[in-house]
């Protein structure tokens, strides 16, 4: 056991280190994230870290020295998995995968090194939650793997770096993070300075060999990897798998990514067999939409660079109670507050005595600003239960005068709804050149809400 001198404080949520407990972290400004840690004596993978950086030099080298490769990127069997990951898997780069208990990052992995395999890529799975055979039975469930993946069930990062050395593989994945023991560190396992060490000894295989290594990380109730920011900042990429445990599909987001763009998105549906791609998930998701149906539209959102349609639901009572509730699912109900009181104020619509609940079917969440004009279409269809055509569309921010302002990548919004079979899309009258060249789809641009109001009163 270290000594009481020895001991130091670490913040949980973003790493700041304290030689006093604190009860707020002046870093990220937390409440009681503090706790008691041996301090770190061997800063052995952290120096080393930076050797094999620039190839064999040492010192300081120009841009025209270094050497690149056009064909770093492997591809990993998933079309959905490659594109999160900005056009495939990059040779020694460090990913973080996380996600909540039983999502499927183990699963997705799995196949992701089956696919490797199927290509004659070697592998090297470590697991240090499972056996070798509970392994093997979720494998058989997926299919058969070839014997360039090999499987080791260790802790141990001495063991593990040696077994990178004599294997030589081209990808391998560490299940889970807060399993993996350092020596350097006198830290229990899953302790900020134990993840910090081991994320540092990882990075160092990744950058020194040319092994892209793979970290499944936990998550913490508040839905960010356990452990502190600064494992998010010391890897490449950082994705997170999500999706309700009990619903068929599960979406990996890209949150940060040095070789691609962030916020892009994947979509899979877990099956019994593991998981499958889905190719069109705007089709997946409006799948059942109801037909006649007041306080339902169809938007047009856009993760990272492709455009998503879902289904936006409202449903607006009188309210039997003093207060109105508010409730939103896969939105902020916050900007659903902000949107009643525009329409009660610049349209004219009663709702301070309504109670009304949000819902992007589907189980999707979508923040973008994009959802304003969707949310408060839905909102006035079923306040006035008015039924909104099922071969409509629409998109655009609202502002708290009621005007309707422009939005990003128009053009892939209606090219989408178009090939999709929607007739008619309401977008903001400031989009309409940017889409004009758009053919056999009607465009139908408003300035403020009371515009679309009107719009949806003469299509009655």
């Amino acid at each position: 056991m270290a000594s009481k001198k020895n001991m130091v404080f670490f913040c949980k949520e973003c790493g700041f280190e304290s030689a006093k407990w604190m009860g707020q972290c002046p870093g990220c400004h937390g409440w009681n994230t503090f706790t008691e840690e041996p301090s770190e004596k061997k800063k052995t993978a952290a120096r080393q870290r930076t050797s094999g950086l620039t190839g064999d030099k040492t010192g300081a080298v120009s841009m025209s020295d270094i050497a690149t490769d056009t064909d770093e990127r492997m591809k990993s069997g998933f079309e959905e998995f490659d594109r999160v990951l900005g056009g495939g898997i990059v040779r020694g780069s460090l990913v973080l995968v996380g996600g909540d208990p039983g999502i499927g990052k183990s699963t997705l992995l799995l196949q992701v090194c089956r696919n490797l395999a199927e290509e004659d890529v070697k592998v090297l799975y470590v697991s240090g939650e499972e056996s070798l055979r509970q392994i093997k039975l979720r494998a058989d469930r997926i299919g058969n793997f070839k014997d360039s993946m090999k499987l080791l069930c260790e802790t141990d990062l001495d063991v593990i770096s040696e077994a990178a050395d004599k294997e030589s593989p081209a990808v391998l994945v560490i299940d889970s993070i807060q399993t993996m023991y350092a020596k350097e560190s006198d830290s229990a396992c899953g302790s900020i300075s134990q993840v910090r060490e081991a994320t540092a000894r990882l990075m160092q295989i990744a950058k020194n060999g040319g092994i892209t290594v793979f970290v499944i990380g936990h998550v913490t109730r508040e839905g960010t990897v356990a452990g502190p920011r600064t494992l998010e900042h010391m890897v490449d990429t950082v994705l997170y798998f999500e999706g309700d445990r009990y619903a068929s599909y599960r979406i990996l987001r890209s949150v940060k990514n040095r070789f691609g763009s962030t916020n892009e998105i994947g979509v899979f549906e877990m099956g019994p067999e593991g998981l499958k791609e889905v190719a069109n998930p705007s089709e997946y998701m409006l799948n059942g939409k109801p037909e006649n149906a007041s306080g339902s539209v169809v938007a047009c959102s856009i993760e990272g660079t492709r455009p998503i349609l879902v289904e936006i639901q409202a449903l607006v009572a009188q309210t039997s109670f003093g207060i109105p509730r508010r409730t939103a699912a896969g939105t902020d109900v916050n900007r659903v507050n902000l949107l009643m009181a525009v329409l009660e104020k610049r349209v004219g619509i009663p709702l301070s005595d309504c109670d009304a609940y949000i819902n992007v079917a589907g189980g999707m969440r979508v923040n973008e600003p994009a959802m304003d004009l969707a949310i408060a279409i839905a909102v006035i269809s079923s306040k006035k239960d008015r039924v909104i055509s099922d071969d409509v569309i629409c998109f655009g921010e609202v502002g708290l005068s009621g005007e309707v302002r422009a939005v990003s990548q128009p053009k892939a919004r209606v090219a989408e709804a178009k090939k999709l079979g929607f007739k008619t899309v309401i977008l903001p009258v400031v989009c309409l050149d940017a889409v004009k060249d758009m053919d056999g789809i009607e465009l139908v641009g408003v300035a403020n809400v009371r515009q679309a109001e009107e719009y949806i009163n003469r299509r009655r």
